[in-house]
């Protein structure tokens, strides 16, 4: 079920459906700081299918910024919170505080 909220950029919907969304990844980065590829979606429990589609699209919109390298012959991406990833976060949190304050 799809439920909108007033003054929010998404959607709140069910974690296995987006798994990652601003419900995810954004507190990952916000609380942990950078992280390669391979560990955000060991700490996420994601598969590379399941996690990818989500970061392009919150890189898409500026939510988070990934750098890509080389080390040794192996490619790795190392994806951070932007400011607007972190403001859209706080306000994503502030919206589910208002949401659980009315519920009480």
């Amino acid at each position: 079920m799809w439920t909108r909220f007033t003054g929010m950029r998404g959607m709140i919907i069910p974690p296995y459906q987006s798994p990652v969304c601003s419900c995810r990844a954004e507190p990952a980065l916000a609380l942990d700081g950078p992280l390669d590829f391979t560990t955000l979606k060991k700490r996420l429990h994601l598969s590379d299918g399941a996690i990818a589609p989500h970061l392009r699209k919150l890189e898409e919109i500026s939510y988070v910024h990934c750098r890509k390298a080389f080390v040794g012959r192996r490619p790795k991406s190392t994806y951070r919170i932007t400011a607007a990833g972190r403001k859209a976060l706080a306000g994503y949190l502030d919206a589910m505080q208002a949401l659980i304050d009315a519920l009480k």
